[in-house]
């Protein structure tokens, strides 16, 4: 197995060695350095050439989603998680547009971060034990392709492929949403936002569950059935 070089970008100090620690608990990973600013995570990045960053949104001199796109414009080939307090939709938005390999919410766990690490393992060791590219192969490694439905059966009235896909892309997250939000990030009402949803529910690739918000008024969330 590939020994994963990781490096941590968060302005806080204690959650960084809290990261740490939970990194230290996986096999197979090496941390290679700690950044708690844009100017030292360009250090750490440009002398050890990580594999992977977890990386923050907010930093006291920019932004990690600036850095992201920074990284992307200089074709650089280092993944990020991106690990945040952010719950904006524009955030998850730029997220996706800057192709993080996931989008973990804090309070971070370990069983969560664990995960996204081994699943990324997974992913690089498929990458880099493929000669060459089978159809087959490809949808395996693009992210989201496996949990698309293979077959053609002709979608129902009032539902889009399109926009199906955009729906099954941020339920991939992994982590619940209500229809409204969803319906802000896809650019569409929440009714509509609440339709793919429920096909989503009914084909078992979501699941929605009830959340009691403010004045225990009931909410139905959802998430990727995975």
């Amino acid at each position: 197995m590939i020994l994963l070089k990781i490096a941590i970008i968060e302005d806080d100090p204690k959650i960084a060695e809290i990261q740490k620690r939970f990194l230290e608990r996986i096999e197979n990973v090496e941390l290679v350095g700690i950044a708690h600013s844009v100017e030292d995570a360009t250090t750490i990045i440009e002398v050890f050439q990580p594999h992977l960053v977890l990386l923050d949104v907010y930093l006291p001199d920019g932004n990690g989603l600036e850095l992201l796109r920074q990284w992307r414009a200089e074709n650089s080939p280092l993944d990020v998680i991106l690990i945040t307090a952010a719950k904006e939709v524009d955030t998850l938005r730029s997220a996706l547009r800057s192709g993080v390999f996931e989008y973990i919410l804090k309070p971070l766990v370990f069983e969560r971060l664990e995960e996204a690490i081994k699943n990324y393992q997974h992913h690089l060791e498929r990458l880099n034990s493929l000669n060459s590219l089978q159809q087959d192969q490809l949808d395996s490694l693009i992210s989201n392709a496996e949990r698309k439905p293979k077959s053609t059966t002709r979608l129902p009235k009032g539902i889009d492929a399109l926009t199906l896909d955009k729906v099954r892309d941020i339920l991939n997250l992994n982590q619940d949403f209500n229809a409204e939000e969803v319906g802000q990030n896809i650019g569409a009402s929440r009714t509509t936002a609440r339709r793919y949803l429920e096909f989503l529910v009914g084909t078992n690739e979501a699941i929605a569950e009830i959340s009691y918000g403010q004045v225990g008024r009931p909410e139905r969330r959802y998430k990727g059935a995975r």
